[in-house]
């Protein structure tokens, strides 16, 4: 009976966790093929400054849970996702240079998967999303300090058309 009442407390609780670090962004699409501020995919896609533009989820050190603060882009590019069912995304786990090659690529696979379960949570089919990781073999930061494993230490988003 407590075990029960405890898996439904928690189930609550990180239901009402994730929703509440969601922040909400207009990317509906018109009959044209637009989003109703006028943008089209194209536009979106390739702007350097909307809600699309950052493309890297970041994670802390030795971890795949996507925190509150890095849940604004995942819920920006799941609702575009959602609304644009004609593309798809391959998100690719990355890590910083500690620790070993098995681990790393373990630790990004399960970094993707946790970016794609959050966005099939928010309406994404699973079958828009490819998975891959890549472990420390592919850095965006060279140095060995915290700033250059923070960058290292992400998921990428890369946007595909179903073709």
């Amino acid at each position: 009976m407590i075990s029960s009442r405890f898996a439904i407390c928690a189930a609550a609780a990180a239901v009402a966790l994730s929703l509440s670090a969601c922040s909400t962004v207009d990317l509906d699409k018109d009959k044209a093929g637009s989003i109703t501020d006028g943008t089209s995919v194209e536009e979106a896609l390739s702007s350097k400054t909307g809600p699309l533009a950052n493309r890297e989820v970041h994670f802390d050190f030795d971890s795949y849970t996507v925190s509150p603060d890095q849940m604004p882009v995942v819920t920006n590019h799941a609702q575009f996702l959602a609304a644009h069912k004609n593309l798809n995304v391959r998100l690719e786990g990355n890590t910083d240079e500690r620790g070993g090659r098995e681990y790393n690529l373990a630790l990004g696979q399960k970094r993707a998967e946790a970016v794609k379960e959050r966005m099939t949570l928010l309406g994404v089919s699973p079958q828009q999303i490819e998975t891959i990781s890549y472990g420390k073999e592919k850095p965006k930061a060279e140095g060995h300090d915290e700033a250059a494993y923070y960058e290292n230490r992400r998921v990428d988003i890369h946007y595909m058309l179903n073709k």
